[in-house]
């Protein structure tokens, strides 16, 4: 490693200045130093393996017991590598989130400014540049020095000791192994003096010093010195100051009893310690110390948090960690994932985008109080990425429960998020209309949809090899009821239409669907002998399944990007700190239906938004679809709605402290009363609010139009069946795939009796298969009886 701008002035840390005469210890203090240093002579004094320990004799140590000892330890060292934050970027670049278990950024030597590294080779290693592991000079000097001034004023290991010592430390993953690491013993010592040895063999001077740098602790939370030059003085480490170097270089020996923010006397003195002896060595002139040890402490505090609780995206910052930490890729366990994350020095690269989520929050929480006992939440996703834009939820997170803060991240599926998610309700209509319509099911199909009605569960068509279902289910309305066909029963969310519709599609087509665009559907049977939270049951068209809004926003995505399904997907790339990718997340899309299919069902759902649908209110300045949804007793509402370039899921779902589901019915939410719960009521403004803010950013895409197909059905003439007997007629028309129906006689129509005098719809017309052809016989020609 180059050692850059410090090499012009190496030579003036060098040497050793003369203590003036009044400075000179007194022969007590100097006899009991030169005691003291015997004493560490014994542990320390070896500068190669097989050299004897000075003075080892006179206290007892045979010099080649010691050498023996020495040439047993370990002849290499690893230092390993050193633990670096990692940050997390939005979609623009921007940092929202750091990671760490030590707040380290590694620079290289010629990153660090000359008068740092002066400045902490002249207070803990003058001699750095010309000893090896061990300076014997240096401990001796130091140790009188220190004795006869009544305090630590040099340091008497070497950089290169105080390396290994706080790689060991840093490095060690028990309790125990800390302990070892750090005991005041001769084993220790001897240890750590092999390593020592290892380390000046291996590496450089320059090396070990910007590894120094680079791995010791400033006070603070600070971890190396260009996390302390940000910390302490809002500035590179290059860019430090005489002053600023000064206090840093100080407080390696003692980081928290130096620490300016919580004792700025001791750091003043410590500073003024570090000056002065760069000054008696030469390093800086007197007067250049003075004035720096004239300046205040100048502190430009800045702080940088860990984790995601003060990010400005918490719960898409927790989803990001949560999705990382099941990445098999990145460690062979969580545990091993974990690390990485925190102490990789990686910088993920996200989808957020910050001016969505800031509408998605707001809205959010103008419409769902932290306190209340319900739980807001909107997921914005991107069609035909999966690229997730916002995630919002109205409890914070953090520990108060009585502030109504969570850890539960509500709007992620469960394995990232640990809530097990709220029944969808009337948002998974739609995935029986696009199966009605991959069935050729015509959306002008029409159904009597009463008010109540019962449906035996053996008419709907389980999937191949899954069993029959038995028994019966009652299904009632709660909006609209009467004969209507596919675009109305959608637009005013008719149960019994369609619990009808999903007994022409049979419930296997909608339910694999479903899991194609992205529904976590895992519990097709239910457990146990009561089949509790069975999924793939008749009544599914009914939203009966536990979701997040996460997924249903990938669904409905789906539609928005004509049937391409992309995996919901927060992160875009991992890189280093240099900018090298280490991996990159491809968007994961997959066509799951004809594009075809998926025009015809926008078209549908975006009556639901336009006049006459219950989403009315919430049109945008662009076309948009959506569907509303309500579960039985008012547990849980939704709206999930979209434009061609952005979809999004809302939810408000009653829950208490704990998060366990209750009716919204009758409770007070965002502080208004809830006295009937709907989906358009009271989820749509989410939806609606937080888009209106966001659409005048998004480029203006209509929907492409549905094919005449799909709308009426396949056309087939209609048999002209004029003339013929009622009998041969019936015959015809069932014969095209049409429903006979007998409609009387027509007396102002004169033929022969018997037969069809015209029928509805006309010989020749269009209609599609299934439709009712009616005819109508002749009174005869005379017209009478």
């Amino acid at each position: 490693m180059c050692w850059g701008p410090v090499a012009s002035r190496k030579s003036r840390i060098l040497g050793l200045m003369p203590t003036s005469p009044t400075e000179r210890p007194s022969v007590v203090r100097f006899t009991t130093g030169l005691a003291m240093m015997l004493a560490v002579a014994v542990a320390l004094g070896v500068v190669t393996a097989g050299l004897a320990i000075p003075f080892a004799g006179v206290l007892g140590f045979g010099a080649r017991d010691v050498a023996r000892n020495m040439e047993n330890l370990p002849s290499e060292f690893d230092e390993g590598s050193l633990s670096q934050r990692s940050r997390i970027l939005d979609a623009n670049g921007k940092t929202i989130a750091t990671l760490y278990d030590e707040n380290r950024v590694i620079v290289p030597l010629s990153q660090v400014s000359r008068t740092m590294t002066e400045a902490i080779v002249a207070i803990e290693d003058y001699r750095f540049y010309q000893h090896g592991a061990l300076d014997i000079k240096g401990t001796v000097r130091a140790l009188v020095t220190n004795q006869a001034q009544n305090g630590r004023v040099q340091g008497g290991s070497s950089i290169t000791q105080q390396l290994v010592k706080q790689t060991l430390v840093q490095t060690a993953t028990t309790e125990e192994g800390a302990a070892e690491a750090t005991d005041d013993t001769y084993a220790r010592k001897l240890r750590e003096l092999r390593y020592a040895v290892a380390v000046e063999k291996e590496h450089s001077k320059d090396w070990i010093l910007e590894r120094y740098l680079n791995t010791v602790y400033f006070g603070d939370g600070a971890w190396g010195i260009q996390s302390a030059a940000r910390h302490y003085f809002n500035v590179k480490a290059k860019n430090l100051d005489l002053a600023q170097s000064a206090l840093l270089a100080g407080m390696v020996r003692n980081p928290t009893g130096y620490d300016p923010t919580n004792y700025p006397d001791r750091a003043l003195e410590r500073r003024s310690i570090v000056l002065n002896r760069m000054a008696q060595l030469g390093v800086v002139t007197q007067a250049e110390a003075d004035q720096a040890d004239g300046s205040g402490l100048t502190l430009r505090l800045r702080s940088v948090q860990n984790g995601c609780l003060n990010s400005d995206a918490p719960f898409f910052c927790d989803y990001v960690v949560s999705t990382l930490l099941k990445d098999p890729s990145l460690g062979n366990n969580a545990a091993a994932r974990q690390d990485l994350i925190t102490n990789g020095g990686l910088v993920i690269k996200t989808t957020v985008d910050l001016a969505q989520q800031g509408a998605a929050d707001a809205s959010v929480s103008a419409q769902v109080f932290p306190t209340d006992e319900a739980i807001g939440a909107l997921a914005l996703i991107e069609p035909g990425s999966g690229n997730v834009k916002a995630l919002a939820q109205s409890r914070p997170m953090g520990t108060d429960k009585e502030a109504g803060q969570t850890f539960l991240n509500y709007v992620v599926p469960q394995e990232y998020g640990d809530s097990a998610g709220f029944q969808g309700g009337s948002t998974f209509k739609a995935f029986v209309l696009a199966s009605a319509i991959n069935q050729g099911i015509p959306l002008s199909t029409t159904f009597d949809a009463k008010p109540e009605m019962t449906f035996a569960q053996g008419d709907y068509a389980n999937c191949p090899d899954a069993g029959n279902f038995v028994g019966e289910f009652p299904v009632g309305n709660s909006t609209s009821s009467g004969v209507m066909d596919v675009y109305r029963g959608t637009r005013e969310s008719v149960n019994t239409f369609y619990a009808q519709l999903e007994r022409e599609t049979g419930v296997c087509a909608p339910f694999e669907l479903a899991k194609a665009m992205g529904v976590n559907l895992d519990n097709p049977e239910g457990t146990g002998p009561g089949k509790l939270g069975a999924e793939r049951v008749p009544s599914f068209t009914l939203g009966v399944p536990s979701v997040s809004p996460l997924e249903m926003a990938e669904a409905y995505s789906t539609f928005a990007a004509r049937g391409l399904h992309c995996a919901a997907r927060p992160v875009t790339e991992i890189a280093d700190l240099k900018g090298n990718v280490l991996k990159s997340y491809d968007p994961q899309c997959t066509q799951v239906m004809p594009q075809s299919t998926a025009d015809a069902v926008n078209d549908v759902l975006r009556g639901v938004i336009e006049p006459g649908g219950f989403g009315a209110a919430l049109a945008l300045d662009q076309p948009a679809a959506g569907k509303t949804g309500t579960t039985n007793s008012q547990f849980t509402v939704w709206f999930s709605g979209y434009t061609p370039n952005l979809a999004g899921a809302a939810m408000i779902a009653g829950a208490n402290i704990e998060g366990t589901p209750i009716s919204l019915q009758y409770q007070t939410v965002g502080g208004s009363y809830v006295g009937e719960a709907s989906g358009s009521g009271f989820a749509g403004p989410i939806w609606g609010n937080a888009m209106q803010a966001i659409d005048d950013s998004l480029d203006y895409v209509d929907f492409v139009p549905p094919s005449s197909t799909d709308v009426a059905g396949v056309q087939v003439p209609v048999p002209d069946t004029d003339g013929i007997s009622i009998a041969d007629a019936q015959a015809a028309i069932e014969a095209g795939g049409f429903v006979f129906a007998y409609g009387g006689r027509d007396d102002a129509r004169r033929g022969e009796r018997g037969t069809v005098a015209y029928s509805y719809p006309s010989a020749g017309a269009g209609a599609q298969a299934g439709t009712t052809v009616t005819v109508y016989e002749s009174r005869g020609r005379s017209g009478r009886g």
